[in-house]
């Protein structure tokens, strides 16, 4: 409901509009020294007052001081930051020479790699093998699963967008391979190919990072995943891995993509 204004009262609400106010009534009046002051003149000291808990002269019993929770809280603290940090120094490792370690194995780091195009069908010497950077070709390796060993110019490529390049030794078990194809899921910037000549039997690249298994169940293998696929040192992050070149090293013209090939 609307009132009108109260030239009297600026308040719009008229008076007594929502909570009631509280006023203090008439002071109750009582026996002495419960309300008022007691008859005849100023009450003593303390008058009033409840009895002092300790007679007079008597010790005071100390307040037991809370110093040893605050130290269990403090080393139970201590123990659990002490867990979180030990299982992420399990997992990477900063070390000198520009290396991590991954639950044992250790992480190369690689900087300031070249990333120009050159023509395809050049053979690019990376120093290095599998490569983990540097010039490639004008179109990428699809990421997938290969059953044949690929050309590194174009997963090279695949890399610079963010990919994790898997490879293995071909005389891996059918189980053993099988479980890093299972690594990849359907748009993962994953590749996974045998390959020859590699220096252990499990070798995953990224931009600028590379680390070696002997062990191709070693869980360290998914925590490199984890942290390289689109990992920090992807110079173009997010770009696309597909629609482009699904060929293998013995056959690299059977697999341009449908649009003939995508340049970036």
């Amino acid at each position: 409901m609307t009132y009108p204004p109260n030239p009297h009262n600026p308040d719009p609400r008229p008076s007594g509009h929502g909570q009631p106010q509280q006023y203090p009534g008439p002071v109750p009046q009582g026996p002495p020294g419960q309300y008022g002051m007691p008859p005849g003149g100023p009450p003593p000291p303390g008058y009033g007052q409840p009895p002092h808990p300790y007679p007079p002269g008597a010790p005071v019993p100390q307040r037991k001081s809370s110093g040893g929770v605050v130290a269990i809280v403090v080393a139970v603290a201590a123990v659990l930051l002490l867990a979180v940090a030990g299982a992420g120094i399990w997992a990477y490792t900063a070390l000198a020479g520009g290396a991590a370690a991954a639950g044992g194995a250790t992480v190369q780091i690689y900087e300031d790699l070249d990333a120009t195009h050159v023509e395809v069908g050049e053979t690019v010497d990376y120093g290095m093998y599998p490569p983990v950077g540097g010039p490639h070709y004008p179109m990428w390796q699809n990421c997938g699963v290969y059953d044949e060993p690929l050309q590194s110019e174009y997963v090279v490529h695949s890399m610079e967008h963010g990919a994790v390049w898997i490879t293995y030794d071909p005389s891996l078990s059918a189980e053993e391979s099988d479980h890093l194809a299972s690594l990849y899921d359907p748009g993962a910037y994953i590749v996974v190919s045998p390959q020859d000549g590699l220096p252990a039997p499990v070798v995953a690249s990224a931009w600028g990072a590379q680390i070696s298994f002997e062990d191709p169940f070693d869980p360290a293998l998914e925590i490199f995943l984890r942290d390289y696929v689109q990992g920090p040192a992807t110079p173009e992050p997010g770009a696309a891995c597909s629609g482009a070149h699904s060929g293998t090293e013995s056959d690299p013209g059977a697999g341009a993509g449908a649009d003939g090939g995508v340049t970036a």
